[in-house]
């Protein structure tokens, strides 16, 4: 039997009927990646002699009748994160041979539910792009079409879900990077509420592993099936043990709902920023038709949604205001003298993006105070609303694009060019107000692409979308492997 996809549900149900052992999943799981591995590039450090030791360790503890949430499972790991005697990198060469010497808080977790890790997946320079490509590792192919990107930051991750390889990963995401694979690659993702999950150790290379509260940024999980989001949500959800002094597991509410039918939904195809393709927007429309059919309320306006131009102005300026924290002070110099002469009518996300990385401490606040504005809209929207389904980027997965100039890269919806870093404004919808979101597959493209679309939710309300995302699965379909 080939194990390597089926879900970690199905995995975990296996292991503890007997039908199957760690040692012989990650047996499999292995040779997958030593197969299909090189054409994908997807595990770009391997640890399989430990995978191996942790599996038989795994099946020994079931035959001591042990029982842990991720027991005996093969997992992969974001490149990004802290493994001890592992390389962490983030893609940066002058980091090639940087080996921390401690487990990411995450990483812990996922040990201590037994999960077995294959090894660490590939990323983008700095985790700085929405393709995963780097001069220490190489490229990552799209499994679907090795002539497009996978996606970034947590590109790897969503390619080794969608070649089999794991049955889950851990990724980040600040500007999509966990739903934009997802979608790219056609599996799951989950952006958890703001502050829901642990990060530290997820720092780059050489940078004390502190229990920092982000802004903006999130860890979270990535699956091939709705109920494995939840499975892996549950071992990564907490607060960081050293900000307690002792270990403490937090408690989210249920979903508000259990039927499909009990559901509230605003569907969004529409940004004032850039367009949806056609593609994206045919997927969008696939789950709003499969919500009204499973009996769900459905609207595609209201006048509770936040502005969604001021959103997407806020959250660009929020993501670069940290882009440029270490810059020499005569390259900061020339960005302050570039925004200078910016015209005050000019209200594009180029704009956006060379005033946030110039932004004053007290023009900061205001930038801050005003997204607090919008979290207030949020909670009103979804007094009357359970879910946002929407797009994460404008189009499915896009041709390479190694470029250096990531500013001057252009993004084609339907035959026209726009901004490549203005798609990031669907991604950001959640990001900025620190929301939760998931990303589901809602079919193909007209090229047989993966295509998906995100379900927001309330802070906090994390289940609540993961319920919807499993009832959807049920509904449309989910994770098919490519050819």
């Amino acid at each position: 039997m080939d194990w390597n996809f089926r879900s970690a549900g199905e995995l975990k149900a296996a292991l503890r009927a007997g039908a199957v052992s760690s040692v012989e999943l990650t047996e499999a799981a292995i040779a997958g990646i030593e197969r299909d591995g090189g054409a994908i590039n997807a595990v770009c450090v391997s640890d399989f002699d430990g995978a191996r030791v942790a599996a038989r360790h795994a099946d020994q503890a079931f035959g001591r009748g042990e029982d842990r949430p991720l027991l005996g499972i093969p997992v992969t790991v974001k490149e990004s994160y802290n493994i001890a005697g592992m390389p962490t990198t983030w893609g940066m060469p002058q980091y090639r041979d940087f080996v921390p010497a401690e487990d990411a808080v995450q990483v812990s977790r996922l040990k201590a539910a037994g999960a077995v890790v294959l090894g660490k997946t590939n990323v983008p320079l700095g985790l700085q792009d929405l393709q995963s490509f780097n001069e220490i590792y190489g490229t990552t192919n799209n499994p679907w079409d090795h002539d497009r990107t996978s996606g970034g930051s947590s590109g790897g991750s969503a390619a080794a879900l969608a070649a089999g390889f794991g049955a889950l990963s851990i990724g980040s995401d600040i500007a999509g990077s966990l739903r934009t694979p997802a979608h790219f690659c056609g599996v799951y993702a989950h952006k958890p509420t703001l502050g829901l999950a642990a990060t530290r150790g997820m720092v780059p290379p050489a940078t004390p592993a502190l229990p920092v509260d982000l802004d903006l940024a999130v860890v979270g999980p990535m699956a091939r099936t709705a109920g494995d989001l939840t499975l892996l949500l549950d071992v990564m959800a907490g607060p960081d043990p050293l900000t307690l002094g002792v270990a403490h597991e937090l408690t989210l509410p249920p979903a508000r709902h259990e039927r499909l039918s009990e559901y509230r939904v605003l569907v969004l195809d529409e940004h004032p920023f850039i367009p949806t393709g056609s593609d994206v927007r045919a997927g969008v429309n696939r789950v709003a038709e499969a919500l009204v059919d499973g009996g769900a309320h459905v609207e595609r306006h209201s006048p509770l949604l936040p502005d969604l131009a001021e959103d997407a102005t806020l959250y660009t300026q929020l993501l670069f205001s940290g882009s440029v924290a270490r810059f020499p002070v005569e390259a900061y110099e020339q960005l302050q003298a570039r925004a200078a002469g910016l015209s005050a009518d000019d209200q594009s996300l180029d704009a956006a993006r060379l005033r946030g990385m110039v932004l004053s401490h007290s023009d900061w606040i205001e930038v801050n105070n005003r997204r607090e504005l919008h979290r207030h809209g949020w909670r009103q929207l979804f007094g009357e609303f359970d879910a946002v389904v929407c797009p994460i980027t404008p189009t499915p997965a896009f041709p390479h694009d190694h470029s250096p100039d990531l500013l001057g890269r252009r993004l084609d919806i339907d035959g026209v060019e726009y901004p490549f870093f203005d798609q990031l404004v669907w991604a950001g919808l959640a990001t900025m107000s620190g929301l939760p979101a998931t990303a589901i597959p809602t079919g193909r493209s007209s090229e047989g692409l993966p295509v998906g679309v995100q379900l927001i939710g309330p802070m906090f309300e994390d289940r609540t979308t993961l319920r919807l995302a499993d009832l959807l699965e049920q509904q449309i379909g989910g994770f098919q492997a490519p050819k």
